[in-house]
């Protein structure tokens, strides 16, 4: 018993002796601990907001496979490859035209109207005295989040303006020249607006508010699509002689649906990302009513879309549902915002309904839009950007109106030009033999489905 009770006050007293020297510890190197908890609460915040814009951008690029889903599944099959070597080299022109100038003119010495004309950009001096291995750590940070992954976050979005306009004049378009509208849209049109809007330009200084991209991005594509639409014109055999219309549904529903679901998931990247930070509990709250605003209004879409299909198009029409989920995306994108929810659910099913409307309505103005981003992205986002006013009190009605006829008038105007000079430069459309073919095969040399006989359309009885 004496040898276990000297055993038990020996532990004792090394308990003892090892709580002071850790007292002693801390009392000597306190400063040095809360600096460095200081300064760890700083990177933290640095590294989640640098964190939340690689994630979120990585999410909207996967837009790109929703929009190439989406549009050969809607195209009639022998054009489908063409589709996606369109989108693939969209994504790719808009990355080297935004890293070339395009963010430039958008971000850096913006004055009224646009920004710089230097060529390129790169890191942050201190980002890179820092990977040289330079003690630059505060400078960085202060920051409040990498200038890269902010580069690429504002990258993505120019990429998913572009892809827009692929799915309205698909199916009759060269190639090369389409490319070459892809470069001045990614490099010089949406810069521009961006620069008057995101940028801190004349409309930014008027009080306009998009707080992702209702305008700026989808309004800005549907311009440039409508511009498109009309300088080529309707596909051959789409508008008859005697006033009918002939029907195109898509050759592939499943990878339409897929392609809408694509979107639907990417768009959480799209809007959750524009609160541009996640370094504290205000950002993250905020955040989360951002996608469940978002998600709302796409459900809402596509039930009210699905509501006026029958009595506007004369059945209960599967396109009008899947358009109607992408109306609803676009319409809340300018004020996601707002904590009454039941608003996203309204502005939602208004666009739905606005969408379904707009694919009718072209039908009878004779406006071929394969896919019906015109009105799911202009007409909507029209819409959006009106109803950001009625959410949010603080945002003017008629700021919102003038940003709009403005952004719609610069790009409308421009992208006439550049469509209208392609076309008769090098030619904007494909030959009466290739739109039999299909460009697979006159284009390309391939099919998508080779084990399918091919079967040129003949466009003798039609207009």
């Amino acid at each position: 018993m004496d040898l276990v009770a000297q055993r038990g006050r020996s532990k004792s007293r090394t308990r003892i002796i090892v709580a002071g020297i850790l007292t002693l510890g801390l009392l000597f190197l306190r400063p040095t601990v809360a600096s460095a908890a200081e300064m760890a609460e700083g990177e933290v915040a640095f590294i989640l907001n640098t964190f939340s814009f690689l994630v979120w951008a990585a999410l909207v690029m996967w837009m790109c496979a929703g929009f190439t889903m989406l549009e050969s599944g809607a195209v009639r099959t022998k054009n489908s490859s063409m589709i996606c070597l369109k989108n693939i080299g969209i994504y790719s022109i808009a990355c080297i035209a935004f890293y070339v100038i395009g963010y430039n003119l958008m971000y850096v010495d913006v004055g009224n109207l646009i920004g710089s004309f230097q060529l390129f950009y790169s890191s942050s001096p201190a980002e890179i005295d820092l990977l040289s291995g330079a003690d630059a750590v505060g400078d960085v940070v202060s920051n409040g989040y990498s200038v890269l992954s902010d580069w690429f976050f504002q990258m993505v979005f120019v990429a998913t303006t572009a892809s827009i306009v692929s799915g309205a004049i698909a199916e009759r378009a060269k190639l090369w020249p389409f490319f070459g509208f892809t470069l001045v849209l990614a490099a010089f049109i949406y810069p521009i607006v961006g620069a008057w809007t995101w940028g801190g330009g004349w409309l930014a200084e008027m009080g306009f508010s998009d707080f992702a991209g209702s305008t700026i991005v989808h309004s800005v594509g549907g311009w440039a699509a409508l511009a498109g639409v009309l300088v080529i014109g309707p596909r051959l055999g789409k508008y008859r002689k005697d006033g009918s219309v002939k029907p195109t549904p898509p050759s592939n529903v499943l990878a339409v649906t897929l392609g809408v679901f694509i979107l639907w998931l990417g768009w959480f990247g799209f809007n959750g990302g524009s609160q541009l930070a996640l370094g504290s509990a205000l950002d993250a709250v905020a955040m989360g009513t951002v996608l469940v605003n978002t998600n709302l209004a796409a459900c809402a879409g596509v039930l009210a879309a699905l509501a006026v299909s029958r009595p506007l198009l004369g059945r209960i029409d599967l396109f009008a549902g899947l358009n109607g989920a992408i109306a609803g995306l676009v319409s809340i994108t300018a004020a996601p915002t707002h904590n009454d929810l039941y608003w996203a659910i309204i502005i939602g099913a208004v666009g739905g309904v606005l969408c379904t409307l707009g694919i009718r309505g072209l039908e009878k103005v004779r406006v071929d839009d394969v896919v019906g981003a015109i009105p799911a992205h202009l007409v909507c986002g029209i819409w959006g950007t009106l109803a950001a006013t009625i959410a949010s009190p603080d945002t003017n009605f008629g700021v919102q109106l003038v940003g709009i006829i403005a952004v719609g008038v610069f790009v409308f105007a421009v992208s006439w030009v550049v469509w209208t000079f392609l076309d008769r430069t090098i030619g904007l459309r494909v030959s009466v033999q290739a739109e039999q073919m299909g460009q697979d095969v006159a284009e390309l040399g391939m099919e998508s489905y080779p084990e399918f006989v091919l079967m040129p359309e003949n466009f003798d009885d039609d207009e």
